[in-house]
């Protein structure tokens, strides 16, 4: 059975879309990209659609479970490179993608990640810093 590739690139995973979707071929995508997440401790996941022209509900909806496939093991997810035509068709389907972000091509699409990547350390070390370990209210000599 024919599979879309995973690449790992740093703390982030490129999928390139290059064949027509099929039901069988998206729940197996589905799969191996959850896998590999967990795997690689991978922080994002960049999913390029640029070769995809059309799209079903099916097709729309596993792009959505992916995403929050990939949020719920603590990744963030964005799409690139949606074509006029697919865009068009997962509005017209009704398809939101809550979860999805997009960007226009895979370099503004890393830099979405790496933007992402960079505010979460930030907030880590937020949730570090001792000076804020003592926010109980009470002041010294009460």
């Amino acid at each position: 059975m024919e599979r879309i590739p995973i690449l790992r690139m740093g703390s982030f995973l490129l999928v390139t879309i290059q064949v027509d979707m099929h039901d069988r071929l998206a729940m197996a995508l589905q799969d191996d990209l959850t896998n590999k997440i967990v795997n690689a401790g991978a922080k994002g996941v960049l999913i390029d659609i640029s070769a995809l022209e059309i799209v079903d509900s099916f097709i729309g909806r596993m792009l959505g479970n992916i995403a929050a496939m990939s949020r719920v093991l603590d990744a963030a997810t964005v799409v690139v490179g949606m074509q006029p035509a697919v865009a068009i068709t997962l509005v017209e389907l009704g398809l939101s993608l809550p979860g999805v972000r997009t960007a226009l091509n895979v370099e503004k699409g890393m830099e979405m990640l790496r933007r992402e990547l960079l505010d979460e350390e930030a907030d880590d070390d937020e949730d570090d810093d001792p000076d804020d370990a003592d926010e109980s209210g009470v002041e010294a000599g009460d």
